[in-house]
This record gives C-alpha cells, structure tokens and sequence, in this order.
C-alpha cells in the first residue's frame, strides 16, 4: 500500500501532517510525532509583531534604560505574551527540530502586512526549514477600504515572502473572500505553492459577569472540515499548487474524504491535543483499512476522485448539492 503524496514539491510518507499548534512548541513531541506516523510538522507560529520588535529594539539600549522605560516600551514582549519563543529563538527551535525528526518540517510565520519584518523569512530558511506556512489572520475594520484593498495586503504580503525565500511556500487564510477560487489563483501568481484551507477566527466572548472581553478557544469538531471539503473539490485541479485540508479532521473518514475531494495532505491539531500524538497511528491505520478494504493501492488513486473536476456536470456540481441538503431536513 503506498500512501506517498506530494506536498508543494515535498515528498511526504502519508498525508498526514501536524498543524501549528501547541503540540510543536516542545521539542520532545517531534520525535514522537514522527514515531506514531507524522509526514510532516508545521511548528507554533511565530508573529510579526514579535519579529518588527526584535528589528526595531536594541537590547543593549535596555541596560541604560530605567525599568519604567523599558516596560513602557515592551508592549508586545514574549514574556507578557506568554509567548514562549522569541525571533532568535525561533530560529534555535528550527534547527533543533530539524535535528531531532528526519521528516519535512515547515515553519510558520503569521502576519497580517507587508513590512519589513518579511526578511525574517531568509533566516527561517537559512535556520534550515523545509517550507514556510505563511499563516494570514488579520480582520478588516476600516470602513474606508473596500475588498480590493483588502486583496492586495494579501497578496503583497505573499509576495514579500516569496522574494525573500527559495523555499516552497504555502499560504493560509480564511474563506473570506467575495471570491474564494479567484483568490487561490492569485495566491499562486503570486509565488505560492500551496494552499491551506481555511485559518480558524477564534471568536472572542463577553463575561457579563465581569464586563469584559475573554477569549474563548474551542477546539474545533468533525463538522468543521466541510469548508475545506467544499472548497478543495472546487479548487481540485483548477491549480497548480497543493492543497491543504486543516481543521475538523478527526478521524481517518475525515481524512478519506478531503482525499478524494482533491487534498494533498490534511492537517491534524485538535484531535491530538484531545486525544494524544499517538491517536495519529490509529487514524493513519484506518486509513490504510479503508484503502484496503476498497481496493485501492495508492492514494494517486483517490485523490480527486469525487471533486468537482470529476464531476459529469461541473456547473451544476454546488447548485444541486445545495439544493439536495436543503430538501434532506424533515419538515
């Protein structure tokens, strides 16, 4: 059985890959992730405001400074973050990863404009990461900046990176767009090799308790990986670049499924953190169950089976799926 696929040009075991998440904070979990089946690890993001700080603070200044200054002038510091890794560390963590597993692992970058921090990313490839997952997340509030503004800080973020980097380079968004199959075709004139589909927007809550704002993570479920189900049969031969399925994936029906819709790797998080790195061997073997039992000898030989390029009638291909799930509740 030979669950190889290809990844924005990396070879990877099986489609199975570990997300940004908490998991890929620690060093120690790498090995284990490699251990119970992982392709390929995405590391915890690191943030632009961390990267602008360190290139616009000089930290000799801080020995002259009072306390009070130095205080007044660290608001995004990784120690009131909690954030656990720094831009030099981050780098150290890179090249301790890549020591520690002889799988891909892909770096991840999150930011929201075109500054200057993108040159950070040279060093992430020189730190020695396989590939850069550019994870976007920003939501737009100003009432004076129309979509196609809003496009164009994507996209020249995107490109940003790409001229800074040889390295394959994927990109994450949401599924925001007026336009979502547009947008996937300028990400990839723009540079990228892949795409993730889709970035989850942590919705914050209010305590009326307390009067105040909270965050309020909730892991995601199995449902959740329907928008990248959609969205994947859509794209699925439409592109070039790779496609990513992450969030919702839980089990290895899930992971059959966004296969078949056209994904070339699927991205595992809340699923581990509920049930341990381990649980990645049970879905990796059911996996490889279903395959069996159906006859397949390859993932080639799914993959795309059931997207929208395969579909007798591409054009009617959401229509009639929309209308069938409409009719399929009981009155």
């Amino acid at each position: 059985m030979d669950l190889t696929t290809y990844y924005m040009g990396l070879r990877l075991k099986n489609p199975l890959v570990v997300s940004a998440s908490p998991l890929s904070h620690h060093i120690e979990n790498y090995p284990r992730m490699e251990a119970a089946g992982i392709a390929a690890i995405v590391t915890s993001s690191i943030f632009q405001e961390y990267i602008e700080q360190e290139n616009f603070f000089d930290p000799d200044q801080f020995s002259v400074l009072g306390a009070d200054k130095l205080a007044e002038s660290m608001v995004f510091s990784t120690e009131k973050s909690g954030y656990p890794l720094g831009p030099r560390e981050y780098l150290e963590h890179i090249r301790l990863a890549k020591k520690s597993v002889e799988i891909p692992v892909i770096a991840s970058l999150n930011g929201r404009t075109a500054e200057s921090w993108v040159s950070y990313a040279k060093r992430v490839e020189e730190a020695g990461a396989d590939a850069i997952e550019l994870n976007i997340y920003f939501i737009p509030t100003d009432t004076g900046k129309t979509g196609g503004q809003i496009e164009e800080v994507y996209i020249d973020l995107v490109q940003g990176v790409r001229a800074a980097v040889k390295i394959p380079l994927a990109v994450k968004v949401g599924p925001y767009f007026s336009n979502m199959a547009n947008m996937a075709k300028r990400f990839e004139q723009a540079g990228a090799n892949a795409l993730v589909l889709f970035n989850r927007f942590y919705q914050p809550d209010i305590d009326v308790a307390t009067m105040t704002v909270v965050p309020n993570l909730m892991l995601s479920t199995a449902y959740d990986a329907r928008l990248s189900l959609r969205w994947i049969a859509i794209l699925h031969g439409k592109l070039k670049m790779s496609l990513a399925a992450t969030s919702g994936i839980h089990h290895a029906q899930d992971v059959i499924k966004l296969l078949l819709a056209g994904a070339d790797a699927t991205m595992l998080c809340s699923v581990l953190l509920k049930e341990g790195i381990e649980h990645a061997a049970v879905i990796l073997k059911g996996v490889y169950q279903w395959m069996q039992d159906n006859g397949y000898k390859s993932v080639d030989q799914i993959k795309g089976k059931l997207s929208q390029k395969s579909c007798g009638s591409p054009s009617v291909f959401e229509r009639v799926n929309y209308m069938k799930m409409l009719k399929s509740f009981p009155g």
